[in-house]
């Protein structure tokens, strides 16, 4: 749980998307491998659900891949077609998921149905606003609407996502150079169904400190996510540290709220096990 290059559980997912979603503007263009391929493992702290006080860290691998084609790029960030102009607007495919929560293990959720993961995926448009001279510091405006999907057996569709942000890239140069710096930011805003799977209580799970409620759609708070990761010839590391304010959101009455602003992370290292021979100009 992320630049030319889209924003991007209890399980692996957070912290593989988040590390991914953010690194640095790019650089004059220079001879790079057609495709990358690395593994890695990394840790990550994470509440159960935004706005749940139940904290919990784990250990998960890490996959990288890059490719660097015409039409068709894949990286860090998720999967990018560069069917439009690039210069200014540029169509990718976002993703995003949230862990299984077990009711027996949060005591707001005691006696509920557990929630099983979820996937989002779904189409997404960056918008390049400013770009400095040397291309080392970046402003894109990014749009992904993702639809929200069950990991159950069978699975359902719980919705759709928007989350636009502004996104700020910086590679460092002088002695920092190498080190990617990124800086992402934006509302949430879901369906009420969305709302509803997380934060709807029924009737027949009220108890007198947990009322029914039925959450509705719309403004879900803000997210604020920090990024650094630098890539050496044989390995990469990543960070990335996010703020959720859940002040406002339309939800923000439902007993299952706890808390309405909180930090999460996560850290990985990923070593680089082949590259193609081939190589291609790339801004990476």
């Amino acid at each position: 749980m992320q630049p030319r290059r889209s924003l991007r559980r209890r399980s692996v997912a957070p912290c593989a998307l988040a590390l991914g979603a953010l690194h640095a503007a790019g650089a004059p263009a220079s001879q790079q491998p057609l495709w990358e391929f690395g593994l890695g493992i990394g840790a990550v702290v994470f509440n159960d659900y935004r706005g749940a006080t139940g904290v919990h860290g784990y250990p998960l691998p890490v996959p990288y891949f890059i490719y660097r084609g015409d039409i068709l790029r894949a990286d860090r960030d998720g999967l990018h077609g560069r069917l439009l102009n690039q210069r200014y607007v540029e169509f990718d495919l976002s993703a995003n998921a949230t862990a299984p929560v077990f009711s027996r293990n949060s005591a707001p959720r005691s006696g509920m149905p557990n929630l099983a993961s979820t996937l989002e995926f779904g189409p997404s448009l960056q918008w390049h606003l400013w770009r400095a001279g040397d291309g080392r510091l970046r402003l894109d405006l990014r749009t992904p609407v993702r639809n929200a999907v069950t990991l159950a057996s069978p699975p359902r569709s719980i919705g759709w996502v928007f989350a636009p942000n502004l996104s700020l890239d910086y590679r460092a140069t002088g002695r920092a150079a190498g080190w990617n710096l990124g800086l992402l930011g934006g509302p949430l805003y879901a369906q009420r169904r969305y709302h509803d799977y997380f934060y709807s209580v029924a009737p027949q799970y009220a108890t007198q400190s947990r009322p029914e409620y039925q959450a509705p759609g719309g403004y879900a708070g803000s997210q604020l996510l920090l990024a650094v990761s630098k890539r050496y010839p044989d390995y990469w590391i990543g960070a990335y540290l996010r703020h959720d304010w859940l002040q406002g959101a339309l939800f923000i009455d439902s007993p299952l709220v706890q808390q309405r602003s909180y930090w999460s992370g996560g850290i990985a290292i990923v070593w680089m096990i082949s590259a193609s021979a081939s190589m291609v100009d790339s801004d990476d």
